[in-house]
């Protein structure tokens, strides 16, 4: 009997019209079919029973000893010595031993004996049995020679099952389908998949064919039938040939065409295409359906090449067209506004002739006549008012309305809209029922916006100076932003015994344009990073007080703008698609989506910025815009974000006087928006120069010179016996002197200039100063604080707006007096940035389609190289194929992988300090990173599985790979984070080299082997190969899978481990993220 119904055939060939779908089903390999077993006649029954509990025991006794390569005793039992299908060889052997069978085979006892003895307790094979009771030094039967065997006769059976029995009586050679091992007197059955007929003698070599064993000298013996059965490489004779399938141990026969027979197969598999099997074909040729893949993939390579950018593209010029639409709508609306203004106008004028008129008309009736009826007269009267009144009411409840600063979209008919400045214009209603605002509705409120602001900047030309008072007040009433004031009290910032900034002491008010300026290593960035709190690793004294109270100023970096030195931009996005971002990531989670549009519009605009917002900003390697037009973009980055304090680094280098005036008229707007406004600016022109409130000045060694108005330091210089040359810029001189190109005419030491400032500003002067005090002497001009120095506005206007100016802006100083709750700015969370990290994630991998597809073909390449170099070896189970591939796929992969973070440091810690998540920015790129991890065990397995063609199905493969890239893609995260760029390269290629040999050998310490990745990989590899290694093969699963250390119950356990290690290594990448700092 069966000890369990064999499967039926778990994987079959299919062919599927998709291309994903046929690659998976061209892996499958068709199972063994299932054998019906026929009743069994009245001889055989007892007989088949006694060879079941036989080989059952066999199986048990591999089960028990070998665990570690039997996934399943019935399965496997089923599989090599399930015989019921076909149980001639039996009779036939019942028929040549007269019935003596049964005392023929051997116990479980020899059995156990025999298979224990197979490979000793180092795994080295060993093909000669201990002696025992029938074949020893004392005594050899003749059933001892190989390919013999004896009968147990009358002898007893030990009651013990660990002994072996007698059995020295009527030898014979072994029957077919059964062999007799030298050293042992019975017969084992030969599993499925083997083939074993009786030996014949070679008259040449004097061995018997096809064993190629030599019978002892001088025994009367003549050759037998099969002698062993053990691992490939010692028993390759009894394994049915390739080509050939063998149903049972006695029967071989020719593979059909249309199929083909692997080594050792009992059944025959139907190729997938039959025209490619011949007669006798050992392997199907599936090289033609790899070069099909080969050249689909390639199609589509080639489109994700040329065509990744477009999609892109496609949504830009829609979105251009709509924004184009809503510039012409917002100035044709504008132009529908002046008009309705001066139909206004002159409706108003209509209005007040028609009353003069009517007054006039009944005043000179009442002097010539009276009115017949009073009453009627009355009646006349007000009827005629009553017109009048109308006229007047029905436009007084027009102009009336609630101010709005909604756009309706431009439709049919005509209504009213009423602007910000309570004016009407003339406009198209929306549809009736629910509205949805759409792209071009949000840009015309948008651009209505910024071309009435500009209206609003070209009648401000000219304004009275009552006009300047009700502007600032009315902007007053406009500053939303919270109000920060930065003051620093005798700030000393030193890296060892060196002093970078020595007892600073000032103010930056808000509302107000800073300049830093100061000869070269002045300390002017240092100033700014100590200011802004990102200064680490350096010794700082004195305080940093924000609206007058103490704290780290990092508390308010949601608030904070600072604008790096570089241009620190993303250069695979657009200039538009850049500010989205800042400003999505930045500005209140609870802004409208159009007021949005109106910031980054405005930004744009003010920073001109239009004809390139589509261009791609460009790297090194690819040209994008131009050094000023990108400069531009890193202000517009933090300008977009509204901040309340906004820190420039040099932001005016590299442009041209037009451009840097640009920029300085739009940090000038943002000033009006109560923003306080420092930045380190370069020789500016005059020009430039008087754009400026305020003015800090440093000398060598981080020392203050001035601190004040830019309008009062001509004065304080002055005092000290400084005078600016005709023609001669004043910032210009005072750094010459700074530098000492120019010596004072006043004769004073330019090294003294600083303490000068404290004496003028009443500070204490430092004790390791004290000898420059001293040497000063008389010298030092006696002036007392300038009261003028408290505050100040732009004096590039006239006098008496510059006063109006300085009036409103003390207004301010009121408001820092009750302090707002800087945690009042409630950015997106972290699940809305990782939404938008990404999508503009997967915008730069759109770019950067090409780069992806030289990836896909270099590891489709490695693929075709590997799979017809390293071909499969059925001993081997394909393992120097799979060492090569893990080795190949790990290189790739990491390298491929280092470029998700290593080429974006500098953008990420800005972006960081900003206070973006960095948990929203990992999870966003590992999820990008996601599509390619999933497709390029597809894009490998699609060339290598085909040109080596494996036994295990493709969909196993795919899983090991797919496990084996996730693992690898962790590695290279946490390479690329936590070395330079040189030394990650250099780790990612030698490690999986250095980690591969180690895992693959035998001299290894386990514990190494089990933290080595490419083992947990290897041994998934060849499970899923060993399991398709059944019967005849038995042996030689368990002697390569002892030999390797691997357990063939373990692949669940290697694909996980391997997921876990590329979980841990992403913890321990991003953990790098937050924990590092920028070097």
């Amino acid at each position: 009997m069966r000890v369990g119904d064999a499967k039926p055939s778990r994987y079959r060939r299919r062919v599927a019209t998709l291309l994903l779908l046929a690659l998976f089903a061209a892996g499958g390999v068709a199972g063994q079919q299932q054998r019906q077993a026929p009743p069994l006649p009245p001889d055989l029954r007892g007989v088949n029973d006694q060879l079941t509990g036989l080989t059952k025991d066999v199986a048990n006794t591999i089960s028990e000893s070998f665990s570690f390569c039997v996934a399943d005793p019935v399965d496997d039992w089923n599989e090599a010595f399930n015989y019921t299908a076909d149980l001639g060889f039996v009779r036939q052997c019942l028929a040549e031993t007269r019935g003596d069978m049964p005392q023929r085979l051997c116990t479980p006892a020899e059995a156990k004996f025999y298979f224990t003895s197979l490979f000793n307790a180092k795994g080295e094979k060993n093909l000669f049995l201990k002696t025992n009771i029938n074949c020893g030094r004392t005594s050899w039967a003749p059933g001892c020679e190989p390919g013999w065997g004896c009968s147990a006769g009358s002898n007893p059976v030990p009651s013990n099952g660990d002994d072996i029995p007698l059995r020295t009586t009527n030898c014979q050679p072994c029957c077919e389908g059964f062999f007799c091992p030298r050293g042992l007197t019975c017969m084992l059955p030969c599993p499925l998949g083997a083939y074993c007929p009786r030996a014949t003698m070679n008259v040449t070599t004097g061995l018997c064919d096809p064993y190629e064993y030599q019978i002892t000298l001088n025994s009367t013996n003549g050759c037998g039938g099969a002698d062993k059965w053990a691992d490939f490489d010692s028993t390759e004779e009894i394994f049915c040939p390739a080509g050939y399938h063998c149903p049972t141990p006695t029967s071989k026969d020719s593979c059909s065409r249309g199929h083909y027979c692997k080594l050792g197969s009992t059944t025959e598999n139907k190729c997938i295409v039959k025209r490619s099997c011949k007669e006798n074909e050992d392997n199907e040729n599936i090289i033609i359906l790899g070069a099909f893949l080969v050249g689909a993939i390639g199609v589509l390579l080639l489109i994700i090449y040329n065509c990744s950018g477009q999609f892109l593209t496609i949504r830009e010029r829609r979105k251009a067209k709509s924004r184009e639409n809503a510039i012409q709508l917002a100035r044709q609306q504008l132009k529908a506004h002046e008009g309705w203004k001066a139909a206004k106008q002159l409706a108003k004028r209509h209005v007040h002739g028609v009353q003069d008129h009517v007054s006039r008309t009944f005043s000179r009736r009442r002097s010539f006549r009276q009115p017949a009826d009073p009453e009627s007269q009355r009646v006349q009267e007000s009827r005629l008012m009553g017109s009048v009144k109308a006229q007047e009411m029905s436009d007084s409840a027009v102009f009336s309305a609630q101010r709005t600063s909604e756009i309706s979209e431009v439709m049919p008919s005509v209504v009213m809209d009423i602007s910000n400045d309570g004016e009407i214009v003339m406009d198209k209603p929306a549809p009736k029922g629910k509205h949805r605002s759409t792209h071009t509705q949000i840009f015309k409120y948008a651009y209505g916006e910024i071309e009435k602001e500009k209206i609003r900047q070209e009648e401000n030309k000219n304004m009275s100076f009552t006009g300047v008072i009700d502007m600032v007040k009315e902007q007053q009433k406009e500053i939303t932003r919270p109000l920060l004031k930065v003051e620093f009290k005798n700030l000393t910032l030193s890296l060892g015994k060196r002093k970078l900034l020595r007892s600073v002491t000032g103010e930056l008010q808000p509302g107000r344009v800073t300049a830093v300026m100061g000869p070269s290593g002045a300390g002017k960035t240092t100033f700014l990073n100590a200011v802004s709190g990102k200064v680490t690793g350096y010794q700082m004294t004195g305080s940093v007080l924000v609206n007058g109270k103490h704290g780290s100023i990092r508390s308010y970096k949601k608030i904070i703008g600072f604008v790096p030195q570089d241009d620190v931009v993303h250069g695979n996005l657009t200039v538009e698609e850049n500010l989205w971002f800042s400003a999505n990531c930045r500005l209140p989670a609870t802004m409208s989506h159009r007021d949005r549009v109106l910031i980054v519009e405005r930004v744009i605009d003010s920073l001109d910025l239009q004809g390139v917002r589509n261009s791609v900003v460009g790297t090194v390697e690819k040209r994008g815009i131009s050094g000023g037009q990108k400069k531009r973009v890193n202000v517009g980055l933090e300008m977009v974000m509204e901040p309340s304090l906004l820190i420039l680094d040099e932001p005016t280098s590299g442009l041209d006087s037009s451009s840097s005036q640009l920029l300085l008229k739009a940090l000038r707007h943002e000033a009006l928006e109560g923003v306080n406004i420092c930045a380190v600016v370069h020789q500016p022109s005059y020009t430039l120069y008087n754009m400026f409130d305020d003015l800090i000045l440093l000398a060598k060694g981080g020392l203050i010179v001035y601190n004040g108005p830019v309008k009062t330091i001509e004065d304080f210089f002055i005092t000290l016996g400084i005078h600016v040359p005709d023609r001669v810029n004043p910032p210009d001189h005072y750094i010459d002197i700074l530098e000492g190109i120019v010596k004072p005419e006043s004769g004073i030491n330019a090294k003294h200039l600083p303490v000068h400032w404290m004496l003028y500003k009443g500070y204490e002067v430092p004790s390791d100063m004290k000898d420059d005090l001293k040497a000063m002497g008389e010298e030092s001009p006696q002036i007392g604080p300038d009261r003028s120095l408290s505050g100040s506005t732009p004096h590039c206007l006239p006098g008496g707006i510059r006063d109006a100016f300085s009036h409103e802006r003390n207004r301010l100083d009121n408001r820092l007096s009750k302090p707002n709750d800087m945690s009042s700015r409630r950015t997106p969370g972290i699940l809305k940035q990782y939404k938008f990290y990404l999508g503009r994630v997967t915008k730069q991998r759109l770019r950067d389609g090409r780069l992806l597809g030289v990836d896909f073909l270099i590891l489709g390449l490695a693929g075709i190289c590997l799979g017809t170099i390293a071909k499969l070896s059925d001993p081997t189970f394909g393992m120097p194929g799979y060492t090569y591939t893990i080795i190949a796929v790990s290189l790739l992969c990491k390298i491929a992988a280092l470029r998700s973070f290593s080429l974006e440091r500098l953008q990420y810690f800005r972006e960081r300090e900003s206070g973006m998540s960095t948990l929203a920015y990992f999870l966003a790129r590992d999820t990008v990173d996601h599509f390619s991890t999933v497709l390029k065990p597809i894009i490998y397995l699609s060339m290598f599985y085909f040109f080596n063609n494996p036994r295990s199905s493709i969909g196993d493969n795919y899983t090991i790979l797919l496990a084996l890239v996730y693992c690898v893609t962790g590695i290279g995260y946490t390479f690329a984070i936590c070395f330079s760029p040189g030394s990650a390269q250099l780790c990612s290629a030698l490690i999986p080299v250095v980690l591969t040999l180690v895992s693959t050998q035998r001299t290894t310490p386990t514990f190494l082997k089990m933290l080595s990745y490419p083992k947990w990989a290897l041994e998934g590899f060849i499970i899923v190969n060993a399991k398709r290694y059944p019967g005849v093969w038995l042996i030689t699963r368990c002697g390569l899978l002892f030999k390797s250390g691997f357990d063939i119950n373990n692949y669940k356990l290697c694909i996980l481990i391997l997921f876990m290690y590329g979980l841990f290594f992403r913890i321990v990448a991003f953990a790098a993220m937050v924990l590092l700092k920028k070097r």
